[in-house]
């Protein structure tokens, strides 16, 4: 559980996780300047302060790295801010469970009409669409939003893709996209809500902009990988 200043929605997040369905909840409080690291103590959490803010990117690495340490054989990622529903922990985890795939993603586009009503700023909506159908045509890897933050994979996955090796901004979503479509990894996705309320933390329309084109720069990087005109050592695959 990335966080950085959500100490308004932590605990929400945290109480709405369907009791018994997780052994453990890692949060990794990226320097926040609110009391988040503090009300997660106070719930029971495992966590992880960084003595300087790494990004999102580089939350989920710590994340990762922790859960690989302590076991875990199926590693889902959801957001503290309360803009993913965590009640759904069941549902995300259960392909991989049952084997049936090695990563599972909550989707907001599942049903496309569904992430307007629920708040996604059109100029938002217009972006994920447009990206993800590019994306969608380069990774094949057969879902319908790859902008989302509600994550679960197997350990095999995580300890195949060498995830260390991606940035440290939110890029970091669209490296592992990248990682998974290269290692042949089976992909399922469940539909999600949307929920963008006051609390929510999401990129500005300039941080979003920032975001689509260094989208396109992985594109590109995997293409040339991919192809052998380049190589990448974040793109070889530990199978």
């Amino acid at each position: 559980m990335p966080a950085y200043n959500t100490a308004k929605t932590l605990e929400r997040t945290v109480r709405a996780i369907p009791p018994g369905v997780v052994d453990e909840i890692i949060l990794i409080n990226d320097k926040s300047s609110d009391h988040t690291s503090e009300i997660a103590k106070k719930l029971g959490l495992i966590v992880i302060d960084h003595e300087n803010r790494r990004g999102y990117g580089g939350a989920q690495k710590t994340g990762y790295q922790e859960a690989l340490k302590r076991n875990g054989d199926v590693v889902i990622m959801v957001h503290s801010d309360f803009q993913y529903d965590p009640t759904l922990i069941p549902e995300i985890m259960k392909p991989i469970i049952e084997g049936k795939a090695d990563a599972c993603f909550g989707s907001r586009m599942a049903i496309k009409r569904n992430a307007l009503k629920g708040g996604m700023p059109l100029w938002r909506f217009l972006a994920n669409w447009g990206l993800t159908l590019f994306e969608g045509f380069v990774f094949r890897l057969n879902i319908s939003e790859y902008h989302s933050g509600y994550r679960a994979f197997s350990r095999r996955t995580l300890l195949a893709i060498p995830f260390e090796k991606n940035s440290d901004n939110y890029v970091f979503d669209t490296e592992v996209l990248a990682q998974l479509s290269l290692g042949k990894f089976k992909a399922q996705e469940i539909p999600i809500p949307t929920r963008y309320m006051e609390d929510s933390q999401s990129p500005s329309f300039l941080k979003s902009l920032e975001y689509g084109f260094m989208t396109l720069g992985v594109i590109c990087k995997y293409l040339l990988h991919k192809f052998g005109f380049r190589h990448y050592s974040q793109f070889f695959i530990n199978q």
